[in-house]
């Protein structure tokens, strides 16, 4: 078998093996967010960040849920980096905002964050400032879903059954899931462009 049968093959096993029924329960507290006019942030390092952004568009422009990504602002995560330390990064701008309880976050991540391991400290960070604000937590996360996946609302853990492909189906498989998310019956409110167009 080719290297891309398998791989294939591998996703398909994952995407099989994933609890839909935590899914949902992001697709109706995300909603249950729009509903008391919160807003939603959306957290991720690395290709996550990649997400975040992407994602930010979709439920602001599909979802019509107010949404932000930290990451999205190059010059104030550099600063604070640069000023305070990576592990605030978030937490601090998060405090900027205002995080209130009226809103959630979400996160994206292969590993979910562990303090222990020093692992996605600034994702810790924020979700240990959620916590104290008791803003619900989303993820969508890999592995054993870490402190993301402990401390979450509700966490989509995408299972870890091919050890040495853990990371690219785990990122490649949040797309597929928060693409899911932001087209669910509970959120969607615009068409999209070429569906739109059939």
């Amino acid at each position: 078998m080719s290297f891309s049968k398998e791989f294939i093959a591998e996703s398909v096993a994952v995407i099989e093996a994933i609890d839909t029924d935590t899914i949902e329960e992001v697709a109706r507290g995300i909603a249950a967010v729009r509903e008391r006019g919160g807003r939603l942030f959306i957290l991720g390092v690395g290709g996550s960040a990649g997400h975040a952004s992407h994602a930010v568009n979709d439920f602001r422009k599909i979802c019509d849920i107010e949404s932000y990504a930290p990451t999205d602002n190059v010059s104030e995560l550099t600063a604070r980096a640069n000023d305070e330390g990576w592990d605030t990064t978030f937490s601090a701008w998060l405090k900027g905002s205002r995080l209130a309880a009226e809103d959630a976050l979400l996160v994206f991540s292969v590993g979910g964050g562990d303090e222990a391991k020093g692992v996605s400290a600034n994702i810790v960070s924020a979700l240990k400032l959620a916590v104290e604000r008791e803003t619900p937590i989303f993820g969508i996360v890999g592995r054993d879903g870490g402190t993301t996946a402990k401390l979450a609302t509700a966490c989509v853990v995408i299972p870890p059954l091919f050890p040495s492909h853990i990371t690219p189906h785990t990122e490649g498989l949040a797309a597929v899931i928060w693409h899911l998310v932001v087209t669910h019956p509970a959120l969607a409110r615009v068409a999209t462009r070429w569906e739109s167009l059939t």
